[in-house]
């Protein structure tokens, strides 16, 4: 069975969950800044695509090699097996990137890149002209000081899109940060979980896919499954394993709510296409009226920020009223909420036991941890 370099892309922060995810199903992988590396087949490849619930993209290393100059780019690129992966009538876009690097000009790495890839494929085919009207191969080059890296992009859309959405919202949480946020918390499968602003319900949708064991590519579609000369029966059983893994009967506790009637409504309906719609319960209610009589429980949420929906001023209204229902909780209950707001802890009412940084997409926040009282 071939082995190749791989790497598991993530957002800044999430990088370990990454390398903890692709553990569990038997992959050893190494962190590092971007997402966690690791060496496997193509099966581990769909693999990870399939199950990996916090990584952004599923990358195929081609090669790395220092790149002082556009000729030694051209010439590195040249000299790697494209035609293991590309054939005649292959697309093949080139998407790039410069960090540091004595090539900043992006648009022209990308060009010799392209060049390159056709010079070589041109002495394997015999051939001047690729019409480009077949699958399709997206392939990165990233310059990052000195050494240049090409890659394959094994995953084709972006990892977060699991397909349950339909609306997004001005401001939308990734489902990968969903995910990761549920993983974050000290809630386990078992425990209720609830959030009081849960808008279009992901955050609540990813914890009962979770509990569920339900695969969050189980119904979309990878690029490396129509590349060339894949294992593509492999690929069907692996999928039909994930499958038959996915028992929704395994979820309880898992609600949500939203003062929003409109949002609870998505969210009901991106629970149903998400195949976890008669679990998890969503209702319309205001975050000031939150409570529990439950001895312990997880608050996990993603309240407005004032950037986008709300001003800031509304913002800070809205966190008071959360701290103060929170305050009324049980003990026992743990609650986490991300934002991107400065004065989060002064609102809210108190100082997080422990923060962390994340991003949600270009929005930089942090994660606020609050053990009980």
């Amino acid at each position: 069975m071939d082995r190749f370099e791989l790497i598991a892309t993530a957002a800044f922060g999430l990088e370990g969950l990454v390398a903890r995810e692709l553990a569990r199903l038997g992959i050893e992988a190494k962190a590092e800044n971007g997402g966690a590396r690791f060496f496997g087949s193509f099966e581990d490849a769909f693999r990870a695509n399939l199950h990996a619930r916090c990584a952004d993209r599923i990358l195929l290393v081609m090669g790395r090699f220092e790149a002082r100059s556009f000729e030694a780019l051209f010439e590195g690129v040249r000299a790697l097996p494209w035609e293991d992966f590309i054939g005649e009538h292959t697309r093949f876009p080139v998407n790039g990137k410069c960090a540091r690097s004595q090539l900043m000009s992006v648009r022209d790495c990308q060009a010799i890149t392209k060049k390159a890839i056709v010079e070589r494929l041109r002495g394997r085919y015999r051939t001047d002209w690729f019409v480009e009207d077949a699958e399709t191969v997206s392939i990165d080059v990233a310059l990052h000081g000195d050494v240049a890296q090409l890659t394959l992009d094994a995953s084709g859309t972006a990892l977060n899109r699991r397909g349950y959405r339909t609306w997004n919202g001005e401001a939308p949480l990734r489902e990968t940060l969903a995910a990761a946020l549920v993983s974050l918390s000290p809630w386990r499968p078992g425990m209720p979980l609830h959030d009081p602003m849960c808008g279009t319900g992901t955050l609540m949708i990813e914890a009962a896919m979770r509990m569920a064991h339900r695969a969050p590519g189980l119904t979309r579609e990878f690029a490396i499954e129509s590349w060339r000369n894949m294992p593509t029966e492999a690929f069907g059983d692996i999928r039909e394993q994930a499958r038959a893994e996915f028992d929704p009967s395994r979820i309880e506790g898992i609600s949500g709510s939203d003062i929003d009637p409109r949002a609870v409504r998505l969210a009901r309906r991106h629970a149903e296409r998400a195949g976890v719609g008669n679990a998890v319960r969503f209702d319309t209610a205001d975050v000031r009226d939150f409570k529990s009589a439950l001895p312990e429980g997880v608050v996990v949420t993603n309240p407005p920020y004032g950037e986008r929906l709300l001003e800031k001023r509304e913002a800070e209204e809205l966190y008071r009223v959360f701290g103060r229902a929170v305050r009324d909780l049980p003990p026992k209950w743990r609650v986490l909420v991300l934002s991107s707001h400065t004065e989060f802890e002064r609102s809210f009412g108190r100082p997080a036991v422990k923060k962390r940084k994340l991003y949600n997409g270009m929005i930089k926040c942090d994660a606020f941890f609050y053990g009980g009282k």
